[in-house]
Order: C-alpha cells, then structure tokens, then sequence
C-alpha cells in the first residue's frame, strides 16, 4: 500500500512554530474517564490561550473596547495525549492578521521542550471576528489599532 506525506500545514507543529506563550496547570478533574485531558478542555484552554494574551498584551480590558472579537469558528487536532498532572505550555501564533478578523493557531504541549514535549500535542485554530460592541451582529471595518498593534509581532508565514 502506498504511504502519503501529509501536507506541510497538517503536519505536526514543533514550538518554533509559535511566537509566545504562557503556561497552564492541569487538574483532577480536567480528565476524563479514560484518563486523558477531556476535549472540551481543549478548547477552554485554546480560548483562555488567546484571549489572556491580548488582555495582558494590551494591558486594556478587551471586553470594554467599542470593538470586541467574537468567535467565529473554533477547531481542535490532537496528535497526542494529554493528562494530569503535568502543566500544559501554550504556543500561540497569528496565521491571518485580517481587516476584521484574525486566525490563531494554539499549539499545546506537555513534557520537556527538548524531549517529549517538542512537538505538539494537540493545534487549535481559532478565529476572531471584530464587531461593534454596542451592537454585536454589526461587523466593523477593522481589527481596534490596540490589538493589531500587539498581533502583529505574531503572524507567523503560512505553513508554518
């Protein structure tokens, strides 16, 4: 049977792939019963990934802008399993820095960066849509200056 390569944007990230970071702690309770992080805290820690970003990286409170983001659209591939009790470090790189949106990759890891955790365990992808604050189904013609001003730095080529 014939083997195939995956293409260069599914392969599985390494950290260079990601321009910052911050990390979490696991608990109990984020297992599930089979003993590995549930999914659904996948996607909590992808979403506190970018948003604890801009909140701290702007030194604003981004839910008070006129223009907010909202999501649009949220996904998760897992290439490995996580689990308590080890903290999870969190990569976060900007793939389309937009007029009025953004799409961010999240990569999650778990062990020591230059031996078990050098590649990514699971790559979210997540994306922002700027609307009017005062009038959430209104979409704005741009990304608020403050946030591009501190996502900029993160846009990372595609494919990468």
């Amino acid at each position: 049977m014939p083997t195939t390569t995956p293409a260069p944007d599914r392969a599985r990230p390494d950290r260079s792939a990601y321009r910052t970071w911050r990390t979490a702690t696991t608990r109990w309770s984020d297992d599930d019963a089979y003993g590995h992080l549930n999914n659904a805290r996948y996607f909590d820690l992808i979403d506190t990934a970018v948003n604890a970003h801009l909140h701290d990286a702007t030194g604003t409170d981004i839910r008070r802008l006129p223009e907010i983001g909202v999501v649009a659209e949220v996904s998760c591939r897992y290439f490995a399993e996580m689990g308590y009790p080890r903290p999870i470090d969190l990569g976060l790189a900007v793939e389309r820095l937009g007029t009025s949106s953004v799409i961010y990759r999240v990569g999650l890891f778990q062990g020591d960066p230059d031996g078990d955790g050098a590649l990514a365990c699971a790559e979210g992808r997540f994306v922002h849509v700027y609307v009017d604050n005062t009038d959430p189904a209104r979409p704005v013609t741009a990304v608020p200056d403050v946030v591009r001003a501190v996502l900029e730095p993160l846009v990372v080529a595609p494919g990468r």
